[in-house]
């Protein structure tokens, strides 16, 4: 066979830019869709979400987390942010992590290649008479082939880093559903229960976790908090493809988005959604960390350092503040 025995698969863009995208930002996008949460008819999508199984697990978790601990509701609220977050999304990540430092690391090899590939079809090409058009179609599907060859070796297929996606919306959408059950009541006497509690339940500003925060602190960190995320996310050494920095805009729109829907929605929400998203930047800078990085087993890379927190901190510096 001509096509590249050895070689060959598809490179459009590098593919260690093709799931980089800022942390947590699947959660805020699922946000969008939980403001009109509030405001949903009866008998809609968020009336049969209300009452999915998911959502009542997620409203017997919470309310045993409260029973077991004896804690106050506003810090049994954090304390779930947390425990999810540690528990369950941190390993994904970690794991998300392992496959995107695999395709950064064959991502010298897909260009080598690719660009024997090119060759061989160059040469092809000419024996056969082919067209630009018709070369160019044997290039890509090789390559095409190859690249699916060379994950299926290294095992690090790009669909398994979205993983943690599609776990954590579901996750983050359920219990922020559960909190509002019980934050504006329902027909099931546990849940009134818990509301009456929860009506008591906050502290310092928010001492009514079944009303939004008319302070508008809660919301403004969360907004904050977000914005911070991605902007860490765009300092990053790697250059950022055009889809990401779109994406990287469009969830910026969406954190300021974010401030005046987590000021509609009962203080239990937003304050699981500010301790969430806390965990999340937590947990992702602890992912930059070599010493982490090591434990889980996650190969180091080109654009790992040594000293990733003090280079964030100068790059802040010298984008924000030594701007001419």
């Amino acid at each position: 066979m001509w096509c590249c025995r050895r070689v060959g698969r598809e490179l459009p863009r590098p593919l260690r830019q093709r799931l980089l995208l800022p942390p947590g930002w699947g959660s805020r996008a699922a946000a969008a869709s939980a403001a009109s949460l509030p405001s949903a008819s009866p008998g809609g999508l968020y009336e049969a979400l209300a009452e999915s199984a998911a959502v009542h697990w997620a409203e017997s978790g919470l309310v045993a987390l409260q029973a077991g601990t004896g804690l106050p509701w506003w810090l049994s609220i954090v304390c779930a942010g947390a425990a999810l977050r540690t528990g369950l999304t941190l390993p994904l990540a970690a794991h998300q992590g392992h496959i995107l430092a695999k395709l950064e690391n064959l991502q010298p090899e897909i260009e080598n290649l690719a660009k024997r590939l090119r060759y061989e079809v160059s040469i092809r090409g000419k024996q056969l008479g082919w067209s630009e058009k018709v070369a160019r179609f044997h290039f890509r599907k090789n390559l095409g082939r190859i690249v699916s060859e060379l994950y299926v070796r290294d095992n690090c297929h790009p669909f398994k880093a979205s993983l943690l996606m599609w776990i954590q919306i579901p996750v983050w959408v359920f219990v922020s559903i559960a909190l509002r059950n019980c934050s504006v009541g329902a027909a099931d006497s546990e849940v009134l229960a818990v509301q009456e509690q929860l009506s008591t339940g906050g502290t310092l500003w928010f001492t009514d976790l079944t009303v939004p925060d008319t302070t508008w602190i809660l919301p403004v960190s969360l907004g904050l908090l977000n914005l911070l995320i991605v902007e860490i996310f765009a300092l990053r050494k790697l250059e950022l493809s055009r889809f990401q920095k779109y994406a990287t805009n469009f969830i910026r729109g969406l954190s300021i988005l974010m401030i005046p829907i987590a000021a509609t929605v009962p203080s239990s929400m937003a304050l699981y959604w500010l301790s969430s998203s806390f965990m999340g930047l937590s947990h992702n800078l602890l992912l930059r960390s070599p010493t982490f990085r090591r434990l889980c087993h996650i190969p180091r890379t080109k654009s790992d350092s040594d000293t990733p927190y003090r280079d964030i901190v100068s790059a802040f510096y010298a984008k924000y503040f030594l701007k001419k």
